[in-house]
């Protein structure tokens, strides 16, 4: 299950519970009016379960009952729900829920909608207007955000602003001028906009076109023309990807089952660094956890655990070339 099936999944829950007349009519419409948001995400340092959200905290006001209570009613209802194992209940009213074990659904969902995984119209009615000075690194940033905040459904546009004061977007300037349109752009959204981009001296441009594992970009770029060749590979042995059980790559599913929020998030903050960060995590989960044993060694004979490990191989690389384009970066199959 995905954030976003999750979101869905506490909404109906939510829309249940009204239904059957335990939460006032009242929180359907705060959901509907936007005065509630219904969010889900990786719990905090000391949380627990693979998902929490506050929304019993948000409906409270306009269910007349405590969070707690809410958060009661709400736990019922998603504790039967498909694809959930366990529900609990943390604090003044948070939901903590634990997901079913097995990738193949995720896996699926991200091989079947491509470069859309991730896509939503979670701000779809919001026009988001970036005002920037002409700098090099503003326009490339302001790229970057319309990129990923219209993904997201928002309606997005770039101005040069024409007074100081009318600028709505700057981040710490920057030039990469040297670097070509691929490690340039990846030297300017890699930081975040507050910090300084490391462009100007001999050492920060050849660090950001080095062909090894110290350069950050290198290693993303080099993840996804793997998981490539591995299905070539995959193909010369007789056998394709199958969604199915991969226990033993947890941290790597839980990074794709991450990309919608990080989308979402990158687009609410303006912020393209996060997009270029997660690329990061997920190239290195993968590279470090998946890519060593995904096809079969020696004579063994390919087996559902390796079509199941190359259809994460494969969906992992989607989520790499999906988030590298929006940055305007080329995925190339081939490194």
């Amino acid at each position: 299950m995905t954030p976003i099936e999750l979101t869905d999944t506490v909404l109906r829950a939510v829309r249940r519970a009204v239904e059957d007349g335990e939460l006032g009519m009242g929180a359907v419409e705060s959901v509907d009016s936007g005065r509630a948001r219904v969010v889900v995400e990786r719990p905090r340092p000391g949380g627990h379960g693979d998902y929490a959200t506050n929304v019993a905290l948000q409906l409270a006001p306009a269910a007349g009952r405590p969070p707690r209570q809410v958060a009661e009613i709400l736990s019922a209802r998603l504790a039967d729900s498909p694809g959930i194992e366990a529900v609990d209940i943390s604090g003044p009213g948070f939901l903590n829920v634990v997901l079913r074990p097995g990738g193949s659904p995720l896996v699926a969902d991200v091989l079947r909608r491509g470069s859309s995984y991730g896509h939503s119209d979670a701000l779809r009615g919001e026009r988001i207007v970036l005002r920037i000075p002409r700098e090099p690194r503003a326009e490339t940033v302001a790229d970057a955000v319309a990129r990923i905040a219209r993904t997201q459904g928002a309606e997005v546009t770039v101005e040069h602003a024409a007074r100081a004061d009318e600028v709505t977007l700057r981040p710490v300037p920057a030039d990469p001028h040297g670097l070509g349109t691929d490690a340039g752009r990846w030297a300017l959204l890699h930081p975040a906009a507050h910090d300084h981009a490391r462009t100007t001296t001999p050492e920060d441009r050849a660090a950001h076109l080095a062909q090894r594992e110290s350069n950050p970009l290198f290693r993303v770029r080099y993840a996804h023309a793997r998981t490539a060749a591995l299905g070539r590979n995959a193909a010369d042995l007789g056998f394709t990807a199958e969604p199915g059980d991969v226990p033993d790559q947890e941290p790597l599913l839980g990074l794709l089952a991450d990309h919608p929020r990080v989308l979402l998030a990158a687009a609410r903050h303006r912020a393209p660094d996060r997009l270029a960060r997660h690329l990061v995590s997920v190239a290195d989960a993968f590279l470090t956890d998946l890519h060593p044993a995904t096809l079969p060694i020696g004579g063994e004979k390919p087996s559902a655990a390796h079509r199941a490990r190359l259809a994460l191989a494969e969906a992992a690389g989607t989520v790499l070339a999906g988030g590298l384009t929006l940055l305007g970066i080329d995925a190339p199959a081939h490194l």
